[in-house]
C-alpha cells in the first residue's frame, strides 16, 4: 500500500477509537470540573504542545490572515461551540447516550451538502445512512436507557452541537487552511481555548489547580489532550482534505460503539443483545458509506 493509504487508515483509527473514548473521559472529568474550564484547558494545552513540537522539527507557524480567520471560525464551530457546549450537556446526559445522539451527524452532513452545494447523494451512501439511523434507533429505543434530570435541554444543545460540527466539516473541506494539518489543528485549538476561557469567566466558572483534582480526573484530561485532541483532531483535519466529508462523518457511527464498550469495561454497564444487533447494523452503515465509489451519483 502507498504511504498515503497507511496514513488514511491510521487517521480513521484515530477518529474512530480515540474520539469514541472522549465521551468517557469527558464524562469523568466534567463530574468534578466546570465544563468550559475543562474544554479550555484541554484545547489550550494541546495547542501549545502542537506548536512546541512543530517548532522543534522546523515547521513554520506563519499563516496568512485569511487562513487565521478560517482557523478562528473552524475553531469556534468544532471546538468552541461544538465541543464546549457538548461537554456542558454531559452534565445532564449519559456519555453513551450522547454518543448515540451524535450518530445523526452523517445524515445532517448529507442534508447540508444537498442544500448548500446541490451535491447529489450516492445510492450506497443513502443505504448507509438508512442503516446507520436504524442502528441508532435500536440503541436509543432500549428500555434500559434512563435519562437524567435536565436531559431535555442537554439533548437539544447536543443537536445544536451536531449542526455546528456538520457546518464546520463542510466549511473546512472547502476553506483555505494552513498546508500543514498539524499547524491547522494547533491554531484551531489555541483560538478555541481562548474563546472557551472567555465563556468560562463570563459564566462565572470557578477555576482550580490540577494538583487538587482526583487522579481519575487528571488522567482523563491527559487522555483528552493526547488522544482526543492532538491525535484525533489532527487526523480529522487531515481526512477532511483527503477523503469525502461524508466518509469522515462515519466516525459518528463508530464512536457510540466504542463509548458503549468503554462504559461496559470501566463502569460495569451491561451490553444487551439489542445493543449488539445495533452495533452490527451501524457498522454495516459505515461499510456502505465508505464503499461508495466515485462515478455516477443519484439524487
Amino acid at each position: 500500500m502507498k504511504k498515503q493509504t497507511y496514513l488514511i487508515i491510521i487517521a480513521f483509527f484515530s477518529i474512530y477509537v480515540f474520539w469514541g473514548s472522549t465521551y468517557l473521559w469527558n464524562k469523568i472529568a466534567v463530574t468534578e470540573l466546570p465544563p468550559f474550564m475543562l474544554a479550555s484547558m484541554r484545547f489550550s494545552i494541546a495547542g501549545f504542545i502542537i506548536f512546541i513540537i512543530a517548532r522543534s522539527i522546523g515547521i513554520s507557524l506563519k499563516i496568512t490572515k485569511k487562513e487565521f480567520l478560517n482557523c478562528l471560525l473552524a475553531g469556534f464551530l468544532f471546538l468552541g461551540y461544538g465541543n464546549g457546549v457538548f461537554v456542558w450537556a454531559l452534565k445532564y446526559v449519559d456519555s453513551s447516550f450522547a454518543a448515540l445522539l451524535a450518530s445523526i451527524q452523517p445524515l445532517v452532513i448529507l442534508i447540508l451538502m444537498r442544500l448548500w452545494h446541490r451535491k447529489s447523494i450516492k445510492a450506497k451512501s443513502i443505504i448507509g445512512i438508512v442503516l446507520g439511523m436504524g442502528g441508532m434507533y435500536l440503541l436509543v429505543s432500549q428500555k434500559g436507557l434512563q435519562l437524567q434530570e435536565g436531559s431535555t435541554l442537554g439533548i437539544i444543545m447536543i443537536f445544536t452541537c451536531i449542526l455546528s460540527w456538520s457546518i464546520g466539516s463542510l466549511f473546512v473541506a472547502q476553506a483555505s487552511m494552513p498546508k500543514n494539518f498539524f499547524i491547522t489543528t494547533g491554531y484551531q485549538m489555541i483560538l478555541a481555548g481562548i474563546m472557551l476561557a472567555i465563556a468560562s469567566f463570563v459564566l462565572g466558572e470557578s477555576w482550580s489547580n490540577p494538583v487538587a483534582w482526583t487522579l481519575k480526573t487528571q488522567l482523563s484530561l491527559l487522555a483528552l489532550i493526547l488522544f482526543g485532541s492532538i491525535a484525533a483532531f489532527t487526523s480529522f483535519n487531515y481526512l477532511l482534505k483527503e477523503v469525502s466529508t461524508e466518509k469522515v462523518s462515519t466516525s459518528a457511527y463508530v464512536n457510540p460503539i466504542v463509548a458503549i464498550l468503554l462504559g461496559w469495561y470501566f463502569l460495569d454497564e451491561v451490553i444487551t443483545l439489542q445493543t449488539s444487533i445495533a452495533a452490527v447494523v451501524l457498522l454495516a452503515g459505515v461499510y456502505f458509506i465508505n464503499s461508495a465509489k466515485k462515478g455516477k451519483k443519484y439524487t
